[in-house]
């Protein structure tokens, strides 16, 4: 069977399954007219004209009708080994001759809907429902009234207080800071009204995407709020759905559009609200709750939301979460404080180092809201907030101590340890070196001096609160939730010797998430009740708990503008996280704001936050930024233990533990350290496949057909012109061999990769969950069923043994004596041959070899 022939069976299967009547042509007429797989009667037909299915250029592939029996959708079929988009323009006649607004382009295996009046095809997961396109078709947004809306600095106060105007405390300039400050008014600066400005000149281009790069701390869940109004109150949108990635960061959200909206539109965190969440406007949701057993696509059509707006982008759409994103149709907002050429000093010929990964993250980021230069919508970075004075910069304190400084160095930090003992207990070798490196530290090299070293700097040089004179409120990154515990202990310890009977250990509190209530925690810290408040004065809230220790939980997102000190106890190695960090001390504040009493608050006038420190004990600032001009740089007392010092170590050195050193066997080989390469392989190998690409996108041949989307022919010009030439040698296996990915990846693939039709090469996990997701969006199992369907389909497709024993029927033996046995007894004997029959029929077994 051809492969055309197969892309046309599979379109013909997914059509009915969906529900649609259509017309397959050009083979004949009623005969192959569906409704419901029944045939339609030849006078319906002739209702529509002699002509209906033909075009100036040709025949529809397939017209699908609406419930009336008249066409709605042109679909336009490719061969498999054809990229769908290669018949966008053919397929734009067609609707043009039919007046269909809607098209869909499908190989039987990739979709895309276009919906003709609003922008550019859109990737599909399954093929939407009648009544489900039909509702779209109904709606019919109005680009020009989004265009022309005038968006002015009040634009979310009108809807906050309508008549604030009229109001004589308005009216005063005198009262008019306190008034807006009582009712919580927010007016947009400039740059935010030119972030809304850039969406309406980019809507105007004919565009459905959109990036903001905003630094932390400059209001993107505001500039969020000003658009959700825009799209709502110009008819562009009847529903939002807001996308985060973190808990806390739902409710903030929710919180914040609530103030900003609530007396024009409705928000709802879905969760909170799984059976009327269609009252809301703006639907607010983790992206794991609709991603946990595919959710988004049991109870969610496509054409649901018709604004999508995924906070922290380069979060919210990794990895699988990516599918909740494209599964709906609507526009596509994406909100980052990550600059992509955050990275413009790294070299990516650096293979160990993680910034690779984070530099293609990113840059995937980019790509996916239709931003291919490199550039944002808009942006306004850190050091426009500085200089517009709405953000601050740190204080760098770079503080190392004789240990951590040669952990930092190209040499590490050498150790001697003894070698194992013989039975009798005496030593048989001596001793040899061990050397230890930043990312080791906590891991599998403790120190208590060096942490007790950190702490003790951390309050000696911490930033004061201007008004009771304490120690600044501040969060603490560490390693683990164990490293966290003990900085906890270590910082508890030292100020209640510093400041006696005054905080009961509440000084510093761990906020990690083996902590009970710790989302609680850390709301209440930001809210000033953490501990207790008003410690030292009474008509001063500020919370007793200086000092908030944690691990992750608080990098993103997390709004508490007082914060003075912030301390990175550990190496950092994304710079996505390093910069969310920072962010926490960015935002300005008037800590005269906490003062309850009138007069003492009149008398103390406007205290501003000037400044905030930033303590970085593993030159992570040097790590991201070479030439980084550090603003103070501390010289560290020596630790205070006195242990034998290593070869090249001057001076005193700290306790450390050896548990993972104290090998009582006698094999060499145990101390030795391997460094495993890189998903993207050596560079000696990554340079033979860069060659061929370089060689493959100069064949004009190649690069024709690829624009054309015929790859079938690239492959064949591939196979017959350029591998096996004397030049290179280029052949399948050893671009495979170059590639390091954990299957076997097809020519097809590579070309398609070549040509920026996917954008890298999926891992064998990556894979099989996208052809589990197809089977999922086609037989939809009930939820219960979900997870044994999935495990079941896995094992079915990687396990060779167990899929010859289900085969073969033999399901006594894997029930007795298999691993899979438990995956069957919990499956229905329907559904697993549903799913053996479809893998059968659209699984290749050879891609996971």
């Amino acid at each position: 069977m051809s492969k055309e022939a197969r892309a046309r069976i599979k379109i013909n299967e997914l059509l009915i399954e969906s529900g649609w009547r259509f017309f397959d042509g050009p083979e004949g007429r009623a005969n192959i007219v569906l409704e419901n797989n029944v045939k339609i009667a030849e006078s319906q037909v002739n209702d529509w004209g002699e002509d209906f299915e033909t075009s100036r250029n040709g025949f529809v592939d397939f017209l699908l009708l609406d419930e009336k029996g008249f066409p709605l959708v042109v679909l336009e079929a490719k061969s498999e080994g054809k990229h769908p988009l290669a018949g966008k323009e053919q397929a734009r006649q067609y609707a043009l001759a039919q007046h269909c607004r809607f098209i869909i382009l499908s190989n039987g295996n990739s979709h895309y809907l276009w919906d003709t009046q609003r922008g550019n095809p859109v990737a599909i997961t399954k093929f939407p429902s009648p009544g489900s396109l039909e509702g779209y078709a109904a709606f019919k947004p109005n680009r020009e009234a989004l265009v022309r809306e005038v968006v002015e600095r009040d634009y979310i106060v009108r809807t906050q207080k309508p008549d604030y105007q009229n109001d004589p405390a308005w009216k005063q300039e005198s009262t008019r800071e306190q008034f807006s400050q009582n009712n919580g008014l927010r007016f947009l600066r400039e740059y935010q009204l030119r972030a809304v400005s850039a969406i309406q000149e980019n809507v105007k281009k004919g565009k459905d995407r959109f990036l903001f790069e905003m630094a932390t701390g400059t209001g993107k869940t505001l500039v969020s709020a000003a658009v959700i109004k825009l799209f709502l109150r110009t008819g562009n949108a009847r529903r939002v759905l807001f996308l985060v990635d973190r808990l806390e960061l739902e409710n903030q959200a929710k919180k914040a559009f609530v103030n900003y909206l609530k007396n024009d539109y409705q928000t709802v965190v879905y969760k909170e609200n799984r059976d009327d969440w269609r009252r809301a406007e703006i639907v607010v949701s983790t992206v794991q709750t609709f991603l946990a057993k595919n959710r988004y696509k049991r109870y969610f059509a496509p054409d649901d939301f018709d604004l999508v707006i995924s906070d922290e982008a380069h979060r919210s759409i990794g990895g699988n979460s990516r599918a909740v994103f494209e599964y709906f149709i609507g526009y596509k907002l994406g909100l980052t404080a990550t600059p992509k050429d955050y990275l413009k000093n790294y070299n990516p010929e650096n293979l160990n180092d993680p910034r690779e990964w984070e530099r293609r993250v990113l840059l995937d980021t980019y790509k996916t809201f239709g931003c291919e230069n490199g550039l944002p919508t808009y942006r306004y970075s850190l050091l426009d907030g500085v200089n517009d004075g709405f953000l601050i910069n740190p204080i760098v304190v770079d503080a190392r101590t004789d240990i951590t400084a040669q952990m930092l160095s190209d040499q590490g930090y050498a150790v001697l340890v003894s070698q194992a003992t013989d039975e009798s207990g005496e030593d048989e070798a001596g001793q040899v070196e061990e050397t230890f490196i930043k990312k080791d530290f906590e891991k599998t090299f403790f120190s208590e001096e060096t942490n007790r070293v950190f702490c003790e700097t951390l309050l000696q040089h911490a930033l004061r609160d201007p008004i009771s004179d304490e120690v600044g409120k501040g969060i603490v990154f560490c390693v683990s939730q164990n490293h966290a515990a003990k900085i906890t202990q270590l910082l508890n310890e030292i100020a209640d010797q510093l400041f006696p009977g005054k905080y009961q250990s509440d000084f510093a509190m761990q906020v990690t998430s083996s902590v009970q209530n710790a989302q609680q925690f850390a709301l209440n810290f930001a809210n000033n009740n953490l501990g207790g408040s008003a410690n030292f004065i009474t008509s001063y809230k500020t919370a007793k708990t200086r000092l908030a220790v944690t691990v992750g939980m608080m990098t993103t997102g997390y709004d508490c503008p007082d914060i003075l000190n912030l301390a990175l106890m550990r190496p950092v190695f994304s710079p996505t996280d390093f910069i969310q960090i920072k962010g926490r001390g960015t935002r300005k504040h008037r800590f005269d704001d906490q003062v309850a009493d009138p007069q003492w608050k009149k008398k103390l006038g406007a205290q501003e936050k000037q400044q905030f420190k930033l303590f970085d004990f593993f030159a992570n600032c040097e790590y991201f930024e070479e030439d980084f001009n550090y603003d103070q740089v501390l010289l560290l007392p020596k630790p205070r233990s006195k242990e034998a010092a290593a070869p090249g170590v001057e001076g005193n050195t700290p306790k450390f533990g050896y548990a993972t050193f104290e090998s009582q066997r006698p094999d060499a080989l145990k101390a030795m350290a391997e460094t495993p390469i890189g998903p993207d392989g050596m560079r000696v190998d990554r340079m033979y496949f860069q060659k061929f690409e370089q060689q493959v996108k100069r064949d004009a041949f190649a690069a024709q057909k690829a624009e054309a989307g015929d790859l079938e022919a690239v492959i064949r010009h591939i196979e017959e012109n350029i591998f096996d030439k004397p030049e290179e040698y280029f052949n399948l296996e050893k671009l495979r061999a170059s590639l390091n990915v954990d299957r076997r990846v097809s020519l097809r693939e590579i070309v398609e990769v070549i040509f920026g039709l996917k954008a890298y090469f999926k891992s064998r996990e990556e894979l099989l969950d996208e052809e589990f997701d197809k089977f999922d969006s086609r037989f939809m199992p009930d939820e219960t069923q979900f997870a044994p369907a999935r495990n079941f389909f896995k094992t079915y497709v990687l396990d060779p043994e167990f899929r010859q024993q289900v085969d073969e029927g033999n399901f006594a033996y894997l029930m007795g004596s298999h691993a899979g046995g438990g995956i069957l007894r919990s499956l229905s004997a329907e559904l697993r041959h549903k799913i053996i029959e479809y893998i059968k029929d659209y699984v290749s077994f050879n891609q996971f070899v």
